[in-house]
């Protein structure tokens, strides 16, 4: 059985003054079936975020294209990416009086092969069908009192310093990079890269529906249209690209009517 991709990638302001989300599916530049989606989240004052979030996404193109999938490990490649994009916004701090810094999650799909890696609180989500198999934990606050037992996930949604992270690129400290693959790929798997300004706003189980019932382009804007009227008008930026794998239809054979 072949498989087919379907993917999208799409942001939306929300209601901030500035865009300091990126969100990018970028393909490799010599190797067929070899592409790389990312989601930045900016932080840091006016234009400094953005301009964090625009590294990550640079850095990671510029690793892309010199990743060599026949000999290389993907892991480290993600790794280096956003270890290169933390030490490249550090720097930038020497040239403005910004305090910049980012999120980042990356997904590397290769043929029979997905490795991703994030940094944050960006998220990535694996679906088969409608059903969660795999979330990342995000490096913050209130993931690291609920993984202590001191608060339960419900209380997390509205504990006061849930926005606080533990880790980010460019940040004072080394960024806590998590890492992690599955060549366990069939038809009807789906994954998404998301910014916090979309994940606040659904469950596991209702984002794996919306996924999975609609196309890779239909499932970003309704999730972009729900999270917008469920933001009131206090909307942070968000971003999201999704990559769903389905069965490829059989091609018709030549000639015949």
């Amino acid at each position: 059985m072949s498989i087919a991709l379907d993917a999208c990638a799409a942001q939306h302001q929300g209601d901030r003054k500035e865009q300091q989300d990126r969100v990018a599916i970028l393909p490799h530049a010599r190797k067929r079936g070899v592409a790389l989606a990312v989601v930045a989240d900016g932080m840091g004052g006016h234009t400094g975020g953005a301009l964090a979030a625009e590294q990550v996404v640079h850095t990671a193109k510029t690793n892309l294209d010199q990743f060599s999938s026949a000999d290389e490990n993907p892991q480290l490649m993600l790794e280096n990416a956003m270890r290169e994009a933390h030490t490249m916004i550090k720097a930038s701090r020497f040239m403005n009086e910004m305090d910049p810094h980012s999120t980042s999650v990356m997904l590397l799909l290769q043929p029979g092969k997905i490795t991703w890696g994030y940094c944050g609180d960006s998220r990535i989500y694996h679906f088969r069908g409608n059903r969660l198999l795999e979330r990342s934990v995000d490096h913050s606050y209130v993931e690291y009192l609920i993984s202590t037992g001191k608060i339960t996930p419900k209380q997390a949604l509205t504990h006061p310093n849930r926005n606080v992270l533990l880790a980010s690129l460019g940040g004072q400290d080394d960024p806590k990079i998590t890492l992690s693959e599955t060549v366990d790929l069939v038809a009807g798997d789906a994954f998404v890269l998301c910014s916090d300004g979309l994940w606040a706003y659904f469950s596991d189980e209702e984002l794996g529906t919306l996924v999975a019932q609609n196309s890779a382009r239909q499932a970003c804007e309704i999730l972009i249209d729900m999270a917008r009227r469920r933001a009131k008008g206090s909307g942070d930026n968000l971003s999201l690209a999704i990559i769903k794998l389905n069965e490829a239809l059989p091609a018709k054979a030549a000639g015949r009517v």
